[in-house]
């Protein structure tokens, strides 16, 4: 077991889908919709956006963004950029649904009509049967789209491929604003998600901690 997980640490990654995926139903069955606890998540800007169900399609396709990327990441990044990826993931998806309990939110920009019948709108609706207006900040959509441009951006091997990146800009851009234009999010939960990969990309992509921890020895022995 020892010389399995040595060799195939990266893999042992993915075992957090059954730590995310009950957290998540947990988070989707308890924090319901009528709670008195719920903040409502709105602001003014929210009501100047138009709804537009064609913003469906790059909004269904992070699934595809998500699953391709962490699956190419995987096998073609460095061990330096696969671990960066995965603990930008797992610890995003992590404070996300622990500020989901804390701070229980909700949603009610969700159009009672839609203003047109098409497959875009029957699309919309599914996502709003299977989905609960609820748990909504900071928005999983926003971070990890982020979380997975950033990675994309950074690749090595991708270095001479521009086009491939992008190509991961301007759908991570779409599946940004789809959030908000399907009435997914309000802007609000969009700028929570920016923030935190903010602070979570200095903390993984730019403080160099061997200089950090040296700095904290010398600051110990000065003291001492």
């Amino acid at each position: 077991m020892k010389n399995f997980l040595k060799k195939n640490w990266r893999i042992c990654f993915l075992m957090y889908i059954f730590i995310y995926l009950p957290w998540f139903y947990f988070n989707e069955t308890t924090i319901i919709p009528g709670l008195p606890i719920i903040h409502i998540i709105h602001c003014s800007l929210d009501d100047l956006i138009p709804f537009c169900e064609y913003f469906i399609i790059p909004y269904m396709s992070w699934f595809l963004y998500i699953f391709f990327a962490c699956l190419f990441v995987l096998y073609k990044g460095s061990d330096s950029e696969f671990l960066k990826l995965a603990i930008s993931l797992v610890i995003g998806m992590s404070l996300s649904m622990a500020i989901c309990m804390i701070y229980p939110s909700g949603l009610n920009l969700r159009p009672i009509e839609f203003p047109r019948h098409n497959i875009f709108s029957y699309l919309v609706s599914l996502i709003y049967l299977s989905d609960t207006p609820t748990n909504v900040f900071p928005s999983v959509h926003v971070y990890n789209s982020l979380a997975i441009h950033i990675s994309i951006s950074k690749l090595k091997v991708l270095e001479n491929y521009k086009w491939v990146k992008n190509c991961s800009l301007i759908l991570c851009v779409l599946i940004c604003l789809s959030t908000v234009f399907i009435k997914q999010h309000s802007l609000i939960d969009v700028t929570g998600a920016i923030v935190m990969m903010i602070v979570l990309y200095v903390g993984i992509y730019v403080l160099d901690y061997s200089k950090v921890f040296a700095r904290v020895k010398k600051t110990k022995e000065i003291l001492e």
